[in-house]
């Protein structure tokens, strides 16, 4: 019987979730070959193929997906062994961990936590970026603020307002679109361009909302951006009749079985506030 190592199951679950061995890296924070040499070593180990390695990149094989299910199944089991050990809290620890998409983290959220540090408020903040729907408990993120219709099941919170989208780009006449790919083709812009625009009308794609903003930018093409991404971006106009209205909400979540601190609830409860103003002036 084999030794499991869940060191090298946590990259494989990362490479999962984020679509892509350059993503799982930047989530866990190493290099590209770190990602490849547990991947390698879980199938090693196993004597089995979890991905398919094409020119996108690395796909999990439909033949792998019980084995995923069954490695997610065993990881939240351990998560919640330690949960239940800690008496029910994610666990302790001096920073307060808060996951959100890319925009969000480079836009908004910076200017949340200067404005708690500039209150005196002597608290550290770490900000996860991915716009994958990372699984919070395995994060130890305390917090997530997520733009989607609706919460999945394993959270609950509030909304702190409506994200809406236009459509930018360099100048009037371009007929060229960005395109998106990984986890924003699911949103609410994705499933409007799928359903609109063909791939003869693509010229490039991106899985960041920050990348098609840089694109557009330079003349590449139209892109669907949140208003405070296009707006703040230099260069770039709001290609009117583009697009219908294209609206989402913005949710301030926890995990459902996290004790919530009565700490963590003022920061919960201040970042809801700062967002309901923020999404107002966007």
């Amino acid at each position: 019987m084999h030794s499991e190592n869940w060191d090298d199951l946590r990259y494989v679950l990362c490479v999962v979730e984020t679509g892509s061995v350059l993503q799982a890296a930047k989530h866990l924070g190493v290099n590209h070959a770190t990602v490849l040499r547990h991947v390698a070593a879980f199938e090693e180990r196993h004597n089995v193929t979890i991905f398919e390695r094409t020119s996108q990149g690395y796909r999990l094989r439909s033949e792998s997906t019980h084995i995923i299910q069954a490695a997610q199944a065993a990881e939240t089991a351990i998560r919640e062994v330690a949960r239940l050990a800690g008496g029910g809290l994610l666990p302790r620890s001096e920073t307060i961990r808060i996951t959100s998409t890319d925009t969000l983290c480079a836009y908004a959220l910076p200017q949340f936590i200067s404005a708690a540090q500039g209150r005196g408020q002597n608290r550290k903040f770490v900000l996860l970026s991915s716009n994958a729907h990372i699984d919070v408990l395995r994060e130890q993120a305390h917090i997530v603020v997520r733009a989607s219709v609706s919460l999945t099941e394993d959270l609950v919170g509030t909304s702190a307002g409506t994200l809406a989208f236009k459509a930018y780009a360099a100048e009037t006449g371009v007929k060229k679109w960005l395109s998106l790919s990984g986890p924003l083709s699911r949103s609410v812009a994705g499933t409007w361009m799928a359903k609109n625009i063909t791939a003869d009308m693509v010229c490039a794609t991106a899985d960041s909302f920050l990348t098609l903003a840089s694109l557009a930018q330079r003349g590449q093409g139209i892109s669907i951006l949140p208003t405070f991404v296009g707006d703040a971006t230099p260069g770039l106009q709001e290609i009117t009749d583009a697009i219908p209205a294209l609206t989402v909400p913005v949710w301030v979540a926890h995990h459902v079985e996290a004790k919530m601190t009565h700490e963590l609830n003022e920061v919960r409860s201040n970042l809801t506030a700062f967002l309901e103003e923020y999404l107002k002036r966007a």
